[in-house]
């Protein structure tokens, strides 16, 4: 059951100036919509606006399509609807979203991290769900609309919610805190990520430990274990530092890890380093919310990747790898030394990465500086793109060529590579690799 709030409700939550003369003001919604290709009747229509769009153009579709009423920046009125005007949609969306929490009053986990934190916020799902009624951001929808899509998600039964923060740029994240206001705060990492945008890690720490602005000071940070997070938050409530240095590895293998942590055993049924660290942080949500040792364990070996994250599949033959979602240096090179490390003979292909700014061409030869000096000859290295070319030059401990596009890539790997061979993807986001496994399927889309 979702809980109802009254139209006086927004008005007063959002200041708004009530436009429809003769309106019943007990009136009560339940679901509010950005969306007019989806909207219900009885829907609350949020008219969102930004540099390419102007969401309030729809209004008078969304009132067609039976809603009850609508935000608008304006003095127009449409007829069949409430029309509450505000300053800002958004902002009057945030408004609303922070007032559905307080209505549920979930605990509140929020995540960011310049890599890992979907991953995180995956394994802090699988472990945190096994005891609360969970409700989490879906697939990357980690900015604000996200943040008000995944509170609007929640029924009054809801737990916990867990809410993964992405950023661009300065004060982004800082937003959300503003109206997620997190029980839990977690910084998986500070990298070059957005970097381009940024300037400075620094800058990027900063951007980052915004996620404590408005935490609850009883709460708690969990971050990795970075003086760079350290001398920049300034969180006062508990915090807690992590980092691989803290586990025993007992075994990595293909599909599988064991370790532990704190005198206690678990079990990833995924490979990587990087993957056992970002378990970490789902081992102290799990502690910190009282849940017992067996079922945090059982959260972790529940654990599956999602899409593009270290998705394995069989594609004509060939086992693939797709880690294509993202990339940066760091998330990189985690993930070449655990295909160096784990899987022998295989093809590993690298695509160009995105908004690092000035230094590209330098972050670029490190991952090549880094596969030399891992020093494996039974690999093949395909690198596809202008900026991924700068790796397979620096490469000169094994078979490294360089690719215009993913179609050759992909006739490359069909024409020299026998089937049955691992081929790993990792590339940024506009790199589109899924362009190559369509090739790979014959599908050529």
């Amino acid at each position: 059951m979702i809980p109802k709030i009254s139209i006086q409700e927004i008005v007063n939550i959002t200041d708004a100036e009530i436009l429809t003369k003769d309106i019943d003001l007990s009136q009560t919604v339940t679901t509010f919509s950005t969306d007019t290709r989806t909207i219900n009747q009885g829907d609350f229509y949020i008219g969102l606006n930004g540099e390419n769009f102007n969401g309030e153009k729809f209004i008078p579709q969304a009132v067609e399509k039976g809603a009850i009423g609508y935000f608008t920046t304006t003095d127009s009125v449409s007829d069949g609807a409430i029309a509450l005007k505000v300053k800002d949609t958004k902002i009057a969306y945030l408004q609303m979203a922070q007032y559905r929490k307080n209505q549920i009053k979930p605990k509140v986990i929020m995540i960011t991290g310049s890599s890992g934190k979907t991953t995180t916020k995956e394994l802090v799902y699988s472990v945190v769900s096994q005891k609360y009624k969970t409700v989490k951001t879906l697939l990357n929808h980690n900015n604000e609309i996200g943040f008000c899509q995944t509170i609007f998600s929640m029924d009054k039964n809801t737990e916990v919610v867990i809410i993964e923060a992405g950023m661009r740029g300065l004060g982004e994240i800082e937003l959300i805190s503003k109206y997620a206001q997190p029980d839990i705060s977690i910084i998986s990492n500070i990298g070059t990520a957005h970097i381009g945008r940024l300037g400075s890690r620094e800058n990027i720490a900063k951007a980052k430990c915004e996620i404590t602005d408005y935490a609850n000071q009883n709460g708690i940070l969990i971050a990795h274990d970075d003086e760079l997070i350290k001398n920049t938050t300034n969180f006062r409530g508990k915090k807690l530092y992590y980092s691989i240095k803290d586990v025993e590895i007992i075994n990595k293998s293909i599909g599988y890890s064991e370790f532990i942590y704190k005198d206690e055993s678990y079990i990833l049924n995924i490979e990587g380093e990087y993957n056992i660290e970002n378990a970490i942080s789902a081992i102290e949500v799990g502690k910190y919310l009282s849940i017992p040792y067996e079922l945090i364990k059982k959260g972790l070996t529940e654990y599956k990747p999602i899409e593009k994250r270290w998705e394995i599949e069989k594609i004509g033959g060939y086992n693939i790898i797709n880690d294509s979602y993202n990339a940066n240096p760091e998330s990189m090179k985690a993930a070449i030394n655990t295909i160096l490390d784990l899987y022998d003979d295989s093809v590993i292909v690298l695509g160009d990465m995105g908004e690092l700014g000035e230094n590209e061409v330098i972050y670029h030869k490190e991952v090549g500086e880094f596969i030399n000096e891992k020093n494996k000859s039974s690999f093949k290295i395909l690198t596809v793109g202008k900026k991924a070319k700068f790796i397979s030059d620096e490469i000169k401990c094994c078979f490294a060529k360089n690719f215009e596009n993913n179609k050759d890539a992909a006739c490359y790997i069909l024409d020299n590579i026998k089937v049955g061979t691992t081929i790993f993807l990792k590339a940024s986001r506009f790199m589109k690799f899924e362009e190559i496994l369509f090739e790979l399927k014959g599908e050529n889309k």
